[in-house]
């Protein structure tokens, strides 16, 4: 502050209205700075449109299946809800399948089926609970995927504007001390183009963070919804394996409480 206050105290060219630049070099002046930029700073502004197209990318490819995963998974919900029969959902379970929640069912069924075949408790109930474990963890990581290039962009893309920063500004001051003119007025400029890049990385990084942290909550949320739909299954298969052998009934599964 003290060296940008005595630059300032030094530059003896008065500012008035007839000096002052027009609107139309005002709204150019984003392009002019830009023009003048340095091989350092164009880099610099072409890594950062690079990860702004990633990020954004990934960002709205992500909303678009965790919305459409979201819409199925209340669709299959409801026919669970409202099926009496295994047979009936596993039939049309593949019409809902970008949701998670079809991964978990068709894990717990082929684990109940391959031990009792569609009939009583299962011999291991604890080999059915690891399969919806083993089904979450694979939905898990399939909604997670490319989350941590998002993390990635947002965490290092300030950083790599501040580096285009300060090589900017050392590139001035050494312009500076080659010309021998120690007045604002000549490391202004440099100073303003190289800040460019610090407000690139800005750009870039807070819509990453903001969409890394909403993409992490809904994935968090599915996280929650699979448990609750896997033990709501199994409870389902062990009230009706119960029922079954007094009512005469055949299939693992003829009623499903209709609970919200």
């Amino acid at each position: 502050m003290s060296l940008l206050l005595t630059l300032l105290l030094q530059d003896s060219t008065p500012v008035n209205a007839a000096t002052a630049p027009p609107d139309a070099a005002n709204s150019s002046a984003l392009v002019e700075m830009l023009h003048n930029s340095g091989p350092v700073a164009l880099t610099v502004l072409a890594l950062l449109l690079v990860l702004s197209i990633v990020s954004w990318t990934i960002m709205l490819t992500k909303w678009g299946s965790f919305r459409r995963a979201r819409s199925k998974g209340q669709q299959f919900l409801r026919a669970f809800r409202k099926s009496s029969r295994l047979s009936e959902i596993a039939t049309v379970a593949d019409t809902y399948k970008p949701s998670p929640l079809v991964n978990v069912f068709s894990e717990i069924v082929e684990e109940y089926q391959r031990q009792t075949g569609g009939r009583g408790f299962p011999r291991n109930p604890v080999a059915v609970e690891r399969a919806a474990q083993i089904a979450s963890s694979e939905a898990m990581t399939d909604l997670e995927s490319q989350l941590t290039w998002l993390a990635t962009i947002a965490a290092v893309a300030p950083f790599i504007g501040l580096l285009g920063t300060v090589m900017g500004i050392v590139d001035a001051f050494h312009g500076l001390g080659t010309q021998g003119a120690a007045t604002l007025r000549a490391v202004a400029p440099g100073i303003s183009e190289a800040l460019i890049t610090t407000a690139a990385g800005l750009v870039v990084a807070i819509p990453a963070v903001v969409g890394y942290n909403q993409l992490t909550a809904s994935v968090k949320d599915f996280a929650a919804r699979m448990d609750d739909f896997g033990r709501e299954l199994l409870n389902a298969l062990e009230n009706a394996a119960a029922a079954a052998p007094q009512t005469g009934q055949d299939d693992p599964r003829r009623r499903i409480s209709q609970t919200n």
